[in-house]
């Protein structure tokens, strides 16, 4: 992938980490058929998803336009944050699930080869920006300058905005733009990865107990034969060998506490 298609992120930024949590079947479908998979935006779940796309534009003749592309953009969403209570608690909410890791190159590269010579105008990584409403509708407005004819990187960028609700997610997005209406009759675009290079560690949701964890973990080596790491996420475990010190100082609260105990 060009840096072309690399949106507000640096070339130092591309060997970043990044994460998707996700349902042990849809693991486990992705070792099985070696295929990644985008969803039309419209299947997200904040209903301001591609609203500019989908909004319409008041020319200078004064006539109302649309984009007639709004619906051919397929995403996909991953996280720069490592932990995060309530990422797991959003998208792993039977406490069930696993994260898988990768690098941001790897998951734009992997888009990128499928395509071959059309991935310069078909696929695109950005980082999400958080914007107030007022700021959202300033964005709209000015980068639309009275035309629905925009490039594909222009579109995509619409794509990457979102509103400081959502800013915990700390969003990086997978976006293929599928130029020929004809092709875009489903929710799906699927794509060959090769798992094995795809994926470099697996991680078990923390809510599960140790001995799930290691039931999942042989069971996903038995099924998948992966080879990288699988691990229980550590979230809520407490720090190890913690022992708390008595204070010296007379009036620290917890020698008053004792104090008080000891009467």
């Amino acid at each position: 992938m060009d840096d072309h298609n690399y949106i507000d992120i640096t070339e130092t930024m591309r060997s970043r980490p990044i994460y998707r949590i996700m349902s042990i079947d849809r693991l486990l479908e992705l070792f099985d058929h070696r295929q990644n998979v985008l969803v039309k935006p419209k299947n997200w779940q904040d209903p301001f998803e591609n609203f500019i796309l989908r909004s319409r534009v008041r020319l200078k003749t004064g006539q109302l336009a649309q984009f007639s592309y709004h619906d051919q953009f397929y995403g996909q969403c991953w996280t720069l944050q490592s932990a995060s209570d309530a990422m797991w608690r959003i998208y792993s909410p039977d406490r069930n699930a696993i994260r898988i890791r990768s690098t941001i190159r790897t998951v734009a590269e992997s888009l990128s080869k499928s395509l071959g010579d059309y991935a310069q105008i078909q696929a695109f990584i950005g980082k999400v920006q958080y914007l107030s409403n007022k700021r959202l509708s300033e964005f709209a407005s000015n980068w639309f300058p009275g035309t629905p004819k925009l490039g594909a990187k222009i579109s995509a960028q619409t794509l990457l905005v979102k509103r400081p609700a959502f800013k915990h997610e700390r969003e990086i997005r997978l976006l293929y733009f599928q130029h020929d209406p004809a092709n875009t009759i489903g929710d799906l675009h699927w794509y060959s990865v090769n798992p094995h290079e795809f994926i470099d560690q697996i991680m078990i949701d923390p809510r599960m107990s140790e001995a799930e964890a290691v039931a999942l973990k042989e069971r996903i080596q038995r099924r998948t034969g992966f080879r990288g790491r699988i691990l229980r996420s550590l979230l809520y475990a407490p720090p190890p060998d913690l022992i708390v010190q008595e204070s010296d100082a007379p009036n620290h609260p917890s020698r008053r506490s004792l104090a008080g105990e000891r009467r």
